[in-house]
């Protein structure tokens, strides 16, 4: 079964300019998907979708396919993802009379992915027993539901549920459940959802693939730069030492 690879990647992005290809620890941002992608030998191909030339020329210059420009409407602030690979898929059946069993999306905002994280998603797309494949990341235990507060027009604090903090749950080791948060590593569905009215991402059964709390990060705001960077360079030096 085949697994097509995309990279969403518009030129406006307004918190941080240019950001898909922004040096990121040496080399644009988004070389560092598509290298890991390419590096995974788990695709049949990789296509870049971007309504912007210059992103083009550095997505075809790390490996990336780039069959045509991403039309102006469906490049804005308010575009949702899936349109987007609509737009693809239908130019791929229309243009190659082609198309994949699966879509793989693999936003460059998560420079930490790593080539073992998607031969692991592809994995569980293979078995066939779902629709969609989510990359998730285990919450920190101080940011777990039963102890989030919530502050009240009062200037009063409560939990989530309206528990007074007195009778919430305060030590982690009394934390008897464990929740999960999508980490942008990898969204994955079968390509069939995509062509449906609407389209969508999510099929009836969604498997979690689960990526160490220290490979999710999302390069938002100008501050998140300098850290990323720092984390990124901690996972490479790991994965080198662990080589020797």
């Amino acid at each position: 079964m085949s697994i097509l690879g995309v990279i969403p990647a518009r030129g406006g992005s307004k918190s941080i300019p240019r950001k898909n290809i922004k040096p990121f620890l040496g080399k644009p941002l988004l070389a560092w998907t598509a290298e890991t992608a390419l590096q995974s030998g788990a695709l049949d191909r990789l296509i870049l979708s971007t309504d912007d030339e210059e992103i083009a020329q550095v997505g075809k210059h790390y490996g990336a396919e780039v069959p045509f420009l991403r039309p102006a409407e469906l490049a804005q602030d308010s575009t949702p993802t899936p349109p987007v690979l609509t737009h693809l898929l239908e130019y791929l059946q229309e243009h190659e009379n082609w198309l994949p069993d699966f879509v793989m999306v693999l936003e460059p905002t998560s420079p930490t992915r790593r080539p073992f994280h998607i031969r692991q998603a592809a994995e569980l797309l293979q078995k066939g027993d779902c629709d969609t494949v989510l990359s998730v990341s285990e919450v920190p235990h101080h940011y777990h539901p039963r102890k989030i507060l919530c502050l009240q027009p009062d200037a009063t604090l409560l939990g989530i549920d309206g528990t007074h903090p007195a009778n919430m749950i305060h030590r982690r080791q009394d934390l008897k459940d464990t929740f999960y948060a999508t980490n942008g590593l990898i969204f994955a569905c079968k390509a069939h959802l995509l062509l449906q009215t609407p389209p969508t991402l999510y099929g009836q059964r969604v498997v979690a693939h689960i990526a160490e709390p220290k490979y999710a990060l999302d390069l938002d705001r100008p501050e998140d730069w300098a850290t990323g960077e720092a984390r990124l360079q901690q996972i490479l030096a790991d994965e080198k030492a662990q080589k020797r």
